[in-house]
């Protein structure tokens, strides 16, 4: 993490990260290394717990990704656990109010913005060789993947301290398809209504990519933090490539199952 973090991760130029589920320091290295301007850890729904969380924040160290770490829910002391051991900021999912990005922040700073508790000797202000005041504020990626949460995209982006609005379209997507009102809004116009949320309060608009192709369409509509698919997904795929290239086309490679 570098004093200018809050900087780079606010420029309107793509903002280009990935995905990283396995719980890997090795596959963060490589990806860290590789050039992508912020990873994503997820302890949500990814292998990694938050017992393997410093091992992959100390694996990037030196290098120019920024490390956001998505926490399972907003719980104070998932926060403050990365935070303290070296996360550049927080991704929160399922933010569907301005009341449950404040209750973010809250956890995420210190008195008297929030409640967060201060230890001088933590990982991020480098075991107490560095004073705390020269580090800045912790960046809150707020996940707007609900249609409450795109009813309130204007007001939780209004919120000094959310950093990004970011679209989590698996959920977005699913929530649409069993959605029980009448005349639910289509995919697409949810996209845009983030965006416009986001554009509004001047802060950027981000979302999780899984096919590449899709990206200058959503370049044109206003994203520019996004992440290319996953670690889980990229492996799987290149897997399934080769397979397909050894066996030939008369033994297909079977779907996975989920």
């Amino acid at each position: 993490m570098t004093p200018s973090h809050l900087s780079r991760a606010s420029r309107p130029a793509p903002f280009v990260g990935t995905w990283l589920s396995l719980g890997s320091p090795v596959v963060a290295e490589i990806a860290a290394l590789s050039g992508f301007d912020w990873l994503l850890f997820d302890l949500e729904h990814g292998a990694g717990s938050e017992a393997s969380l410093l091992a992959n924040l100390q694996a990037i160290r030196g290098t120019p990704a920024l490390p956001i770490v998505r926490v399972g829910a907003p719980h104070p002391d998932l926060i403050l656990h990365a935070l303290d051991w070296g996360a550049a900021g927080i991704m929160v999912p399922h933010v569907e109010s301005a009341e449950q990005a404040q209750a973010c922040l809250q956890a995420m700073h210190y008195a008297p913005r929030g409640r967060r508790g201060l230890s001088r000797s933590a990982r991020t202000y480098d075991y107490g060789l560095r004073p705390p005041d020269e580090s800045p504020p912790p960046l809150l990626f707020a996940q707007i993947e609900s249609l409450c949460g795109i009813d309130h995209a204007d007001a939780i982006a209004s919120v000094p301290g959310v950093d990004v609005l970011f679209v989590g379209p698996a959920d977005l997507a699913h929530e649409l398809s069993t959605s029980l009102i009448g005349h639910a809004p289509l995919y697409e116009d949810c996209l845009a209504r983030v965006v416009a949320a986001a554009r509004h309060a001047g802060k950027p608009a981000g979302i999780l990519v899984r096919d590449s192709a899709d990206l200058p369409s959503l370049f044109a509509q206003g994203f520019t933090h996004v992440a290319l698919d996953s670690d889980v997904a990229i492996l799987r795929q290149c897997y399934r490539h080769l397979l397909h290239h050894a066996r030939g086309a008369d033994r297909p490679v079977p779907a996975p199952t989920r």
